[in-house]
């Protein structure tokens, strides 16, 4: 039965946004098999700091997520152009954070703004045909530092619980 184009349209912009939002999730909770299916393994990744293929980024980023106590990254809304059925591109603007301890003990680090140029391709997976990125260029567009971050104690004028994330199979997270 053949699908209606426009919605099959939808249905893949979706698809594609998924996997943005897993992308950021599976950086914060150090999830690599869960980042890992956000690329295709022959994926171009240009970061700067590293270029390459995806299956030699991801040791790679998740080291450096690993150094952090604390990270966090967020996504916009992408804007996606199909050029077929299996191919597309993308845009988003991002922002991350991350946290370590400082000489003194406090918690510091940088929050980063910048975007993701993303080239997806539609592939034959092992349940199904599925998007992933193929090609990723990421663009730094600016970096504020932070210090005296919140620690892992409760503040007694602020009692948000927090959560430390130092090795993946952290007991809040959930396989989604």
């Amino acid at each position: 039965m053949s699908m209606d184009p426009q919605l099959q349209e939808l249905l893949d912009k979706q698809a594609i946004s998924d996997i943005l939002q897993r992308y950021s999730r599976t950086l914060d909770w150090l999830d690599a098999e869960g980042q890992a299916g956000c690329y295709w393994a022959d994926a171009a990744i240009d970061y700067g700091f590293y270029k390459g293929d995806a299956k030699g980024f991801l040791p790679v980023v998740m080291e450096i997520e690993q150094a952090s106590v604390r990270r966090w990254h967020m996504l916009s809304q992408p804007l996606i152009k199909f050029h077929s059925p299996n191919s597309a591109s993308s845009e988003c603007y991002g922002i991350a954070s991350a946290a370590r301890e400082q000489e003194d003990g406090t918690l510091g680090g940088n929050i980063y703004g910048g975007r993701y140029l993303d080239e997806w391709e539609k592939r034959e997976g092992s349940d199904g045909p599925e998007w992933r990125i193929s090609k990723r260029t990421y663009l730094v567009d600016w970096k504020v530092p932070t210090t005296d971050q919140p620690g892992f104690e409760p503040d007694p004028e602020l009692p948000l619980p927090t959560a430390k994330i130092t090795e993946s199979g952290h007991p809040l997270y959930r396989k989604l």
